[in-house]
């Protein structure tokens, strides 16, 4: 019996199955979007929200954090097959995700993902959905705004 065990196994060894999440979690942050079942993105959301309020601390135990879930395997830096000189790998996504990403969000205490059905997958009929990162701009809230609210609130009170 499997009590008080959560996540889903997708039929695959544990290793498997934390390399699938990593790769999928690395190139959401890579891509801003990915198109995946809808079962793995409700796997990956939860994963990759706890990354980015991580990142938005931006301090080296963040940093540290960060990277021992998003890169096992990737290399920071790789030699570029056209001139042959060592540049910075385009799969390494931590700089992405502490210089892009993070800042994005600086302002949201959460709710950074997205999931959006898009049908079936015609091979077996799972649903797909679009799994993606919110485009986020800091926003200030005026007075005028924030008194909008409030004035509407008192008119619902009435009725």
């Amino acid at each position: 019996m499997r009590h008080r065990i959560g996540g889903r196994q997708f039929g695959l060894p544990s290793d498997q199955r934390r390399a699938l999440l990593k790769g999928l979690v690395r190139s959401l942050f890579a891509y801003d979007k990915i198109v995946t079942t809808e079962t793995r993105a409700k796997d990956i959301k939860p994963i990759a929200e706890k990354l980015i309020t991580t990142a938005k601390k931006n301090d080296i135990a963040a940093r540290r954090l960060v990277r021992r879930y998003i890169d096992s395997s990737v290399a920071e830096f790789a030699r570029s097959a056209d001139t042959g000189k060592i540049v910075r790998n385009p799969d390494y996504v931590l700089p992405r995700l502490f210089e892009v990403i993070a800042p994005r969000y600086k302002a949201r205490s959460g709710g950074y993902t997205r999931i959006v059905k898009i049908g079936q997958r015609r091979g077996d009929g799972a649903p797909m959905v679009l799994l993606e990162l919110l485009d986020c701009e800091p926003t200030v809230q005026s007075s005028e705004t924030a008194a909008t609210p409030a004035a509407a609130k008192k008119v619902g009170a009435g009725k």
